[in-house]
């Protein structure tokens, strides 16, 4: 199964309800990772140049010089995008949509499965290229669709959290539910 390997990553189990399991758990797409690959290679051939054209007389500060802008432009340029790739997630779980995002300061967003009136993907040619999309989740709310973007494998988590929509909305799936309560009153 495709998804199954988006299962590996996880949230903290002391972060899950009783009984709540996380069936998808991912990043944003790995293309956000492109441009500041580009940039780091970029900047290490321009570094590199630099320091081959220095004149003899600017040694050793113009190296330093070089060696330290290079360092503030691939934090800001490399470092900073990583950072943000890599604490971005969304995770799926049989009862709501968590999204997580932020280097110092922390964002979540956890939505309800039951809240979900209508869930949507759009998908432009590159990220069909790429095996990704914008996910778009709507809920009666008037603050509008909350969207996800770069979802890698946006169809199958779209199919996922369908099926788990439908299972929420499901009568016996409800039945269940109310079911185990009255065995428990019914043991009292």
């Amino acid at each position: 199964m495709g998804c199954a390997s988006m299962v590996a990553m996880g949230l903290s189990r002391k972060l899950l309800g009783e009984g709540e399991e996380i069936v998808l758990h991912l990043r944003t797409h790995a293309k956000k990772l492109v441009l500041p690959a580009l940039v780091l290679i970029v900047l290490g051939a321009l570094v590199g140049v630099a320091i081959a054209l220095l004149p003899p007389s600017a040694e050793p500060w113009g190296r330093l010089v070089v060696a330290g802008v290079a360092v503030v432009l691939a934090i800001v340029l490399v470092l900073v995008p990583y950072l943000r790739w890599r604490t971005t997630t969304y995770t799926v779980t049989n009862r709501r949509i968590i999204t997580r995002t932020g280097i110092i300061n922390q964002t979540g967003h956890d939505l309800p499965l039951v809240r979900i009136n209508d869930v949507s993907y759009e998908r432009s040619l590159t990220d069909r290229m790429l095996g990704c999309g914008t996910l778009n989740i709507r809920t009666a709310s008037e603050q509008g669709p909350v969207v996800l973007p770069d979802v890698p494998g946006v169809e199958r988590v779209h199919v996922e959290i369908t099926e788990l929509l439908f299972d929420s909305t499901n009568p016996s799936y409800r039945h269940d539910v109310h079911d185990d309560e009255d065995e428990d009153e019914d043991e009292s």
